[in-house]
């Protein structure tokens, strides 16, 4: 069995010496987190590549019912994917997306503002953005993340997480301009299961990240 992270800062590490041969200290480089358990691991990734931190919020579309299995997500920007696959499968209703939609969206704006405040969103056009979380099941959230970064024209996109399923990581390394991951443990179970602790993260705490983060790109 693979061996478990400690914590999303130590896997945010290991992560890093996986990306730094060919992202450390690049002056075109972003690195973009995914809230709230991406944003730890993020954190340490742009730490040690020597690039800004930006928080890239999503929202998964839960399935009426099964509020667990993805329908879609949403994502900064406006951008919305629907998982056709899922909703044709269990006949959901056009007003059932639609409801989740108006539902999700709240709570992206809420997080939007509590994270960001009035800080504006870093600039994706001709950068390579990096895109990371804590890990990838489904990949619903991290799809919706590579629909909207693209929108904003950036000149790569990869995705960067510590652990992964085996076929979610063989789908984004054929979908994603190039995608990092450190273990894709079989069987896989779920995300939490290969880290120590996997406690939650508050939105306090991903604040506390992000500014710690942003006041020492002042320096």
């Amino acid at each position: 069995m693979a061996e478990r992270f400690a914590d999303r800062m130590e896997a945010g590490r290991v992560l890093a010496e996986k990306l730094i041969p060919r992202y450390g200290n690049r002056g075109d480089l972003v690195i973009l987190g995914l809230p709230r358990g991406g944003i730890p691991v993020a954190y340490e990734v742009a730490h040690a590549l020597n690039a800004p931190l930006d928080v890239f919020v999503v929202r998964k579309l839960g399935t009426p019912g099964r509020e667990e299995l993805a329908m879609g997500a949403i994502a900064s920007g406006g951008l919305v994917v629907i998982n056709d696959d899922v909703v044709e499968s269990l006949g959901i209703s056009r007003k059932a997306i639609a409801a989740e939609i108006i539902s999700e969206r709240a709570e992206l704006e809420r997080r939007e503002a509590a994270y960001r405040g009035n800080r504006g969103r870093l600039n994706l056009a001709g950068k390579v953005v990096i895109l990371v979380d804590d890990g990838l099941a489904t990949g619903s959230t991290m799809h919706a993340a590579m629909a909207a970064a693209r929108r904003e024209s950036p000149s790569r996109i990869v995705v960067a997480v510590p652990v992964a399923s085996a076929p979610t990581y063989a789908e984004f390394r054929s979908i994603a301009d190039e995608c990092f991951c450190v273990i894709t443990p079989e069987p896989f179970r779920a995300v939490g299961c290969w880290y120590t602790n996997f406690s939650q993260i508050t939105d306090d705490e991903v604040r506390e990240v992000l500014e710690t983060a942003w006041a020492r790109e002042l320096r």
